[in-house]
């Protein structure tokens, strides 16, 4: 399986009751109405995202013997803390080891919290360092599914963004969704993942970002946002049998393209709640199926939002897997 949507670009240091009747004296008190459902635009274009880190990742350790590997640090470990100092940067972090003999490195390792304690030696340049290759950022295309208008809350990717060395969710600590124009396409074939291919500019902020989940990125947008200007609709539950799906694979255009839902999935972990497959000729000659930066793309079926594609499968481009609605607004909600 190949994680669709988001591309990645490397930046790295030393590199979502029944009412009851009551009979009261032969009187009925009446049924409360049925909850009004909930009202989302299905958005569907690409966006740039940039997101920073809180503290630096840990994706990879020097080759044979080093202080990161001395004092227990390990591939995936998030460094939050230097002697104290919140790690803001892998410049930063390297600017605070130097001249220190010992540093005390207060680190997340999945869940837990760990303090770990390093002797920095010299390099060859004479810089200080402990034998830790460290990411504080990424970027990358993908799409926005939604645009909530009563809240300004938008959601994208319908999987987190994670870093392609260790598949670790990169711990956020902040960033932004920047204007898209998709420039060309890689197709997708058999064994091999497609993607979009845009440009967009790190200065042009559209919106923020408040979380990274496994579930989506979750922001906000500003009500006269081009990109939301689109008709809501009711959020609904996916079944077996026709979709489309709203996917931007050209310029600027944001066009539905035919899908079928082929199986659902209720409950998988992992966001894979429902396969699908692509039936649209257009969009197959494009793209080959499903690709890179189509992740989050709407899903949407019998006038309800249902769903936001969310993987390929690598074996065959015209298949893939989606997320429901109702999961990913679940996690927008709590973080």
């Amino acid at each position: 399986m190949h994680e669709d949507g988001f591309l990645r670009k490397r930046r790295s240091g030393a590199a979502l009751c029944l009412a009851m009747l009551l009979a009261v004296g032969g009187l009925s008190l009446p049924a409360r109405a049925a909850e009004t459902p909930r009202e989302l635009v299905p958005v569907g274009h690409t966006v740039g995202i940039k997101m920073f880190a809180r503290g630096v990742l840990v994706v990879d350790l020097a080759e044979g013997k080093s202080p990161a590997k001395a004092c227990g640090l390990a591939k995936g470990d998030v460094i939050l803390q230097c002697n104290g100092t919140a790690v803001t940067s892998t410049e930063q972090f390297q600017r605070l080891l130097q001249g220190e003999e010992e540093v005390e490195l207060a680190v997340r390792r999945g869940g837990s919290a760990k303090t770990l304690t390093a002797e920095p030696e010299r390099n060859e340049d004479g810089a200080w360092v402990i034998g830790a290759w460290i990411r504080d950022s990424m970027a990358g295309i993908g799409t926005v599914t939604y645009y909530d208008p009563a809240t300004g809350d938008f959601g994208a990717l319908g999987h987190g963004i994670t870093d392609g060395d260790t598949m670790a969710l990169m711990p956020f600590g902040s960033g932004s969704i920047l204007p898209s124009t998709v420039k060309a396409v890689k197709k997708g074939s058999s064994g091999s993942a497609g993607e979009l291919r845009g440009n967009f500019d790190l200065s042009g902020d559209l919106g923020p970002l408040c979380a990274n989940t496994d579930c989506g990125i979750f922001g906000t947008l500003p009500a006269d946002c081009t990109l939301v200007a689109g008709e809501a609709l009711p959020v609904g539950d996916a079944v077996e049998g026709p979709a489309t799906i709203r996917a931007n694979v050209s310029g600027d255009e944001v066009r539905e393209y035919a899908v079928e839902i082929l199986k659902r999935l209720p409950n998988a972990s992992d966001g894979r709640e429902m396969v699908i497959s692509v039936t649209d000729p257009d969009l197959i000659a494009a793209t080959g199926g499903i690709v890179q930066g189509m992740s989050g793309s709407p899903i949407l079926q019998n006038g309800k939002l249902v769903g936001a594609v969310t993987h390929v499968l690598l074996s065959d481009a015209t298949k893939g897997y989606g997320i429901s609605m109702e999961t990913m607004l679940n996690a927008g909600e709590n973080v």
